[in-house]
């Protein structure tokens, strides 16, 4: 019989093309060598579940399987002999995982040595009101940065001298390790990614070619913005070492918590307004805070306490467009806490002629027995 091939996937022989590659993708993480060190029984799911996907990956090679199974491609067949170790078009099961990943952070070598451009990234926060991201606004972020040492122009040599190759990784700035099929790349412990090692070096920044510098810059902040938006900065982030080149700064955005009157859903906004319950009664039309200054708002006659409002276009701007969100209004009845005399009387002959009494004078005795 040989293999389960979609089994060892986990999907129904009727499983789509997605379907197979999603099955593949969860499995492959969870058996990768990588999250399984020194674990020989994780290497060997993870190579079967390759060898899988290798065939039923392809339409040809599927079709050829549904019909023969597994035994197909044993000894010497197209999708590998000798239990797997020809991958097919693939050099091994690194390769099928690098298919279906991409290079996964330089895992599997082959691409750029040295630190990746995000090492150079800086991230900060900076706090708006919310009429500030109504509007929109700007900050200056101040904060400290790696920029080229001044002693050394950025070299990193006391006397000028040029950066050798680190003999440690051949300047690649990445050293492999095998285990096996899979091959693993780590960062140079001798030149610390660098791929270049400083024979004299600058005693400012001992060899960096960077020292720490006080910064500051001007950022824009677009109206609509929400707590959590990243606006990004180019080249306003750390310095790489004797390049020349900075990387960016990301600044995430926070909306305090001082927002008055307005609570906000997206692009919407929700108020509350507490209105005199004559106006709710007869109807009428009260002033109401906006977030862009003030409204009129009309009552209808015999409105409810908590009756909410909608207010088209009148809440937050989407970033880019002239679109606005809405603003609801819910609106709260008025009780006056104490009566004139005149007052009193006049609304006990008010609920009399709705046929309510304004006030039942009953005994205790009476409540309780009755």
């Amino acid at each position: 019989m040989g293999e389960d091939y979609y089994d060892l996937l986990g999907v129904a022989k009727g499983a789509t093309a997605d379907e197979i590659k999603k099955a593949y993708r969860k499995k492959a993480l969870k058996y990768h060598p990588d999250k399984n060190p020194n674990d020989k029984g994780a290497e060997e799911k993870f190579k079967a579940i390759s060898r899988a996907y290798e065939v039923l990956g392809d339409e040809k090679k599927r079709a050829t399987y549904d019909q023969f199974g597994s035994d197909a491609f044993q000894g010497g067949g197209s999708a590998g002999g000798g239990g797997g170790s020809n991958f097919g078009g693939f050099g091994n099961a690194s390769d099928i995982f690098r298919e279906v990943f991409g290079d996964f952070g330089g895992l599997f070598g082959g691409g750029a040595g040295g630190r990746s451009r995000g090492n150079f990234d800086m991230r900060g926060e900076v706090e708006i009101s919310l009429r500030e991201a109504f509007s929109g606004t700007e900050r200056t972020i101040r904060y400290r940065r790696q920029e080229p040492c001044k002693k050394c122009k950025g070299s990193g040599s006391a006397d000028g001298s040029k950066p050798k190759p680190c003999d440690g990784c051949g300047g690649r700035g990445v050293v492999y390790a095998s285990s096996g099929f899979f091959q693993m790349s780590q960062t140079c412990s001798k030149c610390r990614g660098s791929g270049e090692i400083i024979g004299n070096r600058c005693s400012a920044c001992s060899g960096e070619g960077l020292e720490s510098v006080a910064h500051s810059v001007r950022i824009k902040i677009p109206a609509g913005v929400d707590s959590g938006t990243h606006l990004r900065s180019a080249g306003e982030g750390n310095g790489e070492p004797r390049s020349g080149k900075f990387g960016d700064l990301y600044v995430s955005v926070v909306i305090n918590g001082g927002s008055g009157d307005f609570q906000r859903n997206g692009a919407d906004l929700h108020s509350a307004v507490s209105v005199p319950f004559a106006i709710l009664a007869l109807g009428g039309e009260i002033e109401i805070p906006t977030i862009d200054g003030s409204g009129m708002l009309k009552i209808p006659s015999g409105t409810q306490t908590e009756t909410t409002f909608r207010l088209r276009g009148k809440g937050m701007p989407a970033i880019g467009r002239s679109q606005r969100g809405d603003h609801y209004v819910q609106v709260h009845a008025i009780v006056p806490e104490k009566l004139t005399k005149a007052q009193r009387e006049k609304l006990e002959a008010f609920a009399e002629s709705m046929g309510h009494k304004a006030v039942e004078k009953v005994g205790f005795f009476r409540r309780i027995f009755q």
